[in-house]
């Protein structure tokens, strides 16, 4: 084998590699001889078929095979005798011209392999960053509020009778038809729908329209669907409503106790308060995680600056760039809509590909120095949680993940990306901060904010 390097520019390698058609002869000479105690050729006692007759029949096949072999097995070889280490699976470029003069034996199988190499860089010092977590203390107050609005959700009406007048908190029986145009509408119809007057559960107008009719009383009203609701063909449009009330009832007296907890299945209040102070602090938990995991990796951007595979960098911005294109037909946007130009959106998002692309390496880079692993049975619990998921179809989805390694991988990757995370937050400096929940919930949303300008 020799192994020339033909281009070395940034991280880009490229090497030619030449095995001579002799030594593919070789091979072919050995397989075949092995080939012919095994197979049964009319005329031919087993074993004793000429090597003549046996290439004429099984040569090409089997050079073919030979070929393809010698092929990753010294590229491979190439690669690690010159112990670099490639982005993504080498490229091989094998001349289309001269791939039947080499299965004919007549010459020697020159090929390029061509790779870009991982980047090398030094790991930061993580005790030097400094991050700040926002955390919200759960209150008895604001357990007590949560247990309040499901008490409320929960209270009982009772009818107020013939001839009552609906007010707001009060929940009306109803039926309406919608029109638009004079023509009812699809989704806009109900015979005994029920609706708590105050709860904004309705367009904007619709509620207000109802408080003040009577029990029995019929009346047409006119609202306006807002601009942007999610069927189009309504958003923005005018209609009316074909209103029956058929019943008032007046929210009844909810005592928050024990007894109001043993109605919900409960043993005690005690018991339904704690299941909702574990409910706030795993939502306000994932928001304190979810800023914290941000500036950890914003600092991460800010330290390391080195050159990129250019292959792994196109594959993560296509895979970007395809989404995008998937969302805009699917809404029936423009890139004029979003006030930009497809440039300046492909600029904007191949950033974000080289954000992602170089964080990735950097986590890769920390966990595989660090012997960051994630268990099987971790993975399991990810595919268990990804088949549940779709219902009537857990059989098949998990026959999915189970034929596809790279599939499986999809899901290895983010809990591998997450006990990074965890591994670096446990040598940075990080300063625990009480917020309220409104305060949090602000950054997030800024968070939020930040990645859609960054997206254009």
């Amino acid at each position: 084998m020799q192994v020339t390097e033909t281009l070395s520019e940034g991280l880009k390698r490229e090497l030619k590699i030449v095995i001579p058609a002799t030594e593919l002869a070789s091979k072919l000479d050995s397989y075949l001889d092995e080939l012919k105690d095994k197979v049964r050729i009319n005329g031919f006692r087993p074993g004793k078929v000429p090597a003549a007759h046996m290439k004429r029949m099984y040569g090409r096949q089997a050079m073919a095979e030979i070929v393809s072999k010698t092929i990753q097995e010294t590229s491979l070889k190439a690669i690690e005798d010159r112990s670099e280490r490639p982005a993504l699976q080498p490229d091989i470029d094998l001349a289309d011209d001269e791939a039947e003069a080499i299965i004919e034996g007549t010459a020697d199988l020159a090929f390029k392999v061509i790779y870009d190499l991982l980047p090398t860089f030094d790991i930061v010092d993580f005790s030097t960053i400094e991050l700040e977590r926002e955390i919200v203390e759960i209150s008895e107050a604001g357990v007590m509020e949560q247990v309040e609005a499901i008490a409320s959700n929960n209270r009982p009406f009772v009818s107020k009778g013939e001839g009552a007048v609906a007010e707001n908190g009060d929940r009306v029986t109803m039926s309406y038809l919608g029109k638009l145009d004079g023509v009812p509408f699809d989704g806009g119809a109900d015979d005994n729908g029920q609706l708590v007057l105050g709860s904004n559960q309705f367009i904007p107008g619709f509620e207000e329209a109802i408080v003040g009719m009577k029990q029995g009383e019929e009346k047409v009203i006119t609202v306006s669907f807002p601009a942007d609701y999610q069927a189009e063909h309504l958003a923005g449009k005018e209609v009316t409503f074909d209103i029956v009330l058929k019943d008032v009832a007046a929210p009844g007296e909810v005592t928050v106790d024990d007894e109001f907890a043993k109605s919900l299945g409960l043993e005690s209040l005690d018991s339904l308060k704690d299941i909702i102070r574990g409910q706030i602090e795993s939502q306000f938990g994932a928001m304190t995680r979810q800023r914290v995991k941000r500036q950890l990796l914003d600092k991460l951007d800010a330290v390391y600056t080195f050159d990129l595979p250019s292959k792994l960098l196109d594959t993560e911005f296509q895979n970007i760039w395809n989404q995008v294109e998937n969302d805009m037909t699917r809404n029936g946007k423009t890139f004029e809509d979003e006030g930009t130009t497809e440039e300046a959106a492909k600029a904007d998002y191949r950033k974000i590909a080289e954000r992602r692309v170089r964080l990735g390496l950097v986590l890769s880079e920390v966990g595989e120095k660090n012997a960051v692993q994630v268990t099987d049975e971790e993975v399991q619990r990810a595919l268990f949680d990804r088949v549940r998921q779709f219902p009537g179809q857990e059989r098949q989805v998990f026959e999915f993940y189970k034929n596809n390694p790279q599939a499986l991988a999809t899901l290895r990757a983010p809990i591998y990306e997450e006990k990074v995370v965890d591994f670096i937050l446990t040598l940075a400096k990080v300063t625990d901060k009480t917020v309220t929940k409104e305060e949090l919930q602000k950054l997030v949303a800024e968070d939020e904010e930040k990645d859609e300008a960054a997206a254009g």
